[in-house]
């Protein structure tokens, strides 16, 4: 083989053995926040503001993203809603999943769920469209009251609510390795008695801080904003900030990564 042939084909090789490696290097690097917000809070000694790591959650109302923009702009990670209920799946879930990682922003996905289909059925559901795959975040059960909803006004019991839960929560750890984030409002935490389940929280208040809207409970992400504006998106996107410093933001990505 001619020495510039020989020497390409080293290249080749070498690329192929550090590109895993400097993958790793620029997901879990922590990018300056330029976030911006149409109506922001003064949420006074426990701004989230104050933390260092923020992302966003988005779903196919955002539209096309600009995911390398976003990613500039300080998109560390972003939870990309996969599926609703036991039979539908976000029309842009696959297109951001992929553009996300290419764009080295750490991406989990959530099911939305849907009182009117039992948890088994969402669960088998949400494993059939979200690939277990390397460098993943954990997968996200979203526990919210959907007054809204055209088609199911049921409200279970705090009893079944977290019965229901647990099933769902236990058939994706059997099946990804690790155990799920809960994301919930103080309304739904609350009349449900949440806090007795010792599961990592993703919170949402957007008023209050966390102390005032979730007396007494630990979480991981604080959903504190509606009304994100992040470059590369076109309108309000949601905003969201990691409990912790760049180290425990390093170390809890380094265990609790797919």
């Amino acid at each position: 083989m001619p020495r510039l042939a020989l020497l390409a084909f080293a290249l080749v090789l070498a690329v192929a053995w550090f590109a895993p490696a400097l993958a790793r290097e620029v997901t879990l690097s922590t990018r300056a926040v330029a976030f911006d917000d149409r109506d922001p809070v003064d949420f006074g000694r426990h701004a989230p503001q104050r933390l260092p790591v923020h992302g966003i959650d988005i779903s196919r109302f955002q539209g096309q993203i600009d995911w390398p923009v976003a990613a500039r702009a300080g998109v560390n990670f972003t939870f990309i809603k996969a599926t609703e209920g036991g039979d539908l799946l976000d029309a842009e879930f696959q297109t951001n999943w992929r553009a996300a990682a290419r764009a080295g922003v750490l991406r989990g996905a959530y099911h939305f769920y849907y009182f009117c289909t039992d948890a088994r059925t969402q669960a088998t559901w949400f494993i059939r469209n979200v690939p277990r795959g390397k460098g993943a975040l954990p997968p996200v059960l979203d526990m919210e009251w959907n007054p809204q909803s055209p088609t199911c006004q049921k409200r279970p019991a705090p009893g079944v609510v977290r019965r229901e839960m647990k099933t769902f929560l236990d058939r994706l750890e059997r099946h990804y390795g690790q155990r799920p984030i809960v994301y919930t409002t103080p309304q739904f935490h609350r009349e449900n008695d949440l806090g007795r389940m010792g599961e990592e929280f993703w919170l949402r208040s957007v008023a209050r801080p966390l102390p005032e809207a979730y007396p007494g409970q630990t979480w991981r992400f604080w959903q504190y904003s509606g009304t994100g504006i992040v470059r590369g998106i076109d309108g309000d996107v949601d905003l969201n900030a990691f409990a912790g410093s760049r180290g425990d933001w390093a170390q809890w990505v380094a265990r609790r990564r797919q």
